[in-house]
């Protein structure tokens, strides 16, 4: 079931299409016309033809996908910043924290407020090892086009960290022991008052 176009509906098409730039088709390398054109059952039959007996290599240019480094890999990669003994004491989960914040459940727009508040008030009070609590996250990925990450606070916590109001007080973020939470949460040593 096809219909003409009414003469302000051609007029529309045509202002639309002398704004934008002529697209390449991808079979045969044909310029796309600008005018809408209805393609018919013939016409559908023979453009699936045409792809089905297009090499694989000419329909479509191949493409590489860069996946983004886990965040634990993430933070394996960060150069260390404070003692190195104290820091594998850290990783191992010798030392113990003197504050601990548990975000787990908390919106982005309470867990940033309530971050900061906590992180400056540590620093203020002298501890130098405090415990993140952000939780692992739940997978919500609907099966929509747009891949969700799950884990928004796990993902964003360093982040905030790393920029500034907290960015002078914070020496070293890293991944927490097990024992302390382990991909849930992380440790946040902090540098000393001057």
């Amino acid at each position: 079931m096809t219909r003409r176009l009414r003469p302000d509906e051609l007029e529309l098409w045509r202002k639309v299409a002398d704004q934008t730039d002529r697209l390449t088709a991808l079979v045969r390398n044909e310029t796309m016309p600008l005018e809408p054109q209805v393609v018919t059952a013939p016409k559908r039959k023979k453009l699936i033809e045409t792809l089905m007996s297009t090499p694989q290599s000419k329909q479509r240019p191949t493409t590489r996908v860069q996946k983004v480094p886990s965040i634990a890999d993430q933070m394996r990669a960060t150069p260390v910043q404070m003692d190195r003994r104290s820091f594998d004491q850290m990783s191992r989960g010798k030392l113990k924290p003197e504050g601990r914040i548990d975000l787990h459940g908390m919106t982005l727009d309470r867990a940033h407020p309530a971050l900061l508040r906590f992180i400056m008030a540590a620093h203020k009070s002298g501890k130098r090892l405090v415990l993140v609590i952000t939780g692992k996250g739940k997978a919500r990925d609907d099966g929509g086009p747009i891949p969700v990450r799950f884990g928004v606070l796990r993902h964003q916590v360093p982040q905030w960290l790393q920029m500034p109001p907290l960015s002078p007080l914070v020496l070293q973020v890293s991944q927490a022991h097990e024992r302390h939470g382990g991909g849930g949460a992380y440790y946040v040593y902090l540098r000393k008052i001057r």
